[in-house]
């Protein structure tokens, strides 16, 4: 096996990371997860590995964070995300496409329904409503998503989202 390389890049108090990510449904809800020690939540996929396309690294994420074999649909977003985490300021290029997750993976209206350690995170995984009303609550960036949950672009969008501010030059 390869050494696996992730895309991002560390510039002083910069950083430059390369996410996909997927939304998936069922039952009028949408899957979402958090490393158990934010406070937010964010839709389940990982940062793309050099050599990987886009749909490769989020079936990846899902193998390894839902232990099932999704099934990768239409690109919703390509995201230019500038945000502030942990005492950074982040350039994010991220892709959002919807997924489909097989049926038996577990389902409950508010209950966590899976649990997986991620490196040094531990991920918990829930359904929520897919409402703008029930993702504002929930504090789930980028934000405008919670805008367009309950009307999904019929082709791919491009978003330039700033969240904050940033110390660039």
């Amino acid at each position: 096996m390869s050494k696996r390389t992730l895309i991002t890049i560390k510039d002083g108090k910069r950083r430059f990371n390369h996410r996909i990510a997927g939304l998936a449904f069922r039952d009028d809800h949408v899957l979402v997860h958090r490393a158990t020690h934010e406070t937010f939540w964010t839709f389940p996929g990982g940062r793309a590995e050099i050599g990987e396309t886009s749909t490769e690294t989020l079936l990846r994420e899902m193998q390894e964070e839902l232990g099932v074999e999704a099934k990768i649909g239409q690109l919703l977003w390509v995201v230019e995300n500038f945000f502030d985490y942990e005492g950074k300021a982040w350039h994010e290029l991220g892709f959002y496409y919807r997924m489909e997750i097989p049926e038996q993976f577990p389902f409950h209206a508010t209950d966590i329904i899976h649990r997986n350690e991620d490196g040094k995170n531990s991920l918990e995984f829930k359904w929520v409503p897919a409402t703008r009303e029930a993702l504002k609550a929930l504090d789930i960036p980028p934000y405008f998503i919670a805008d367009e949950i309950e009307n999904l672009p019929a082709s791919p969008q491009h978003v330039v989202w700033h969240d904050g501010d940033l110390d660039t030059p």
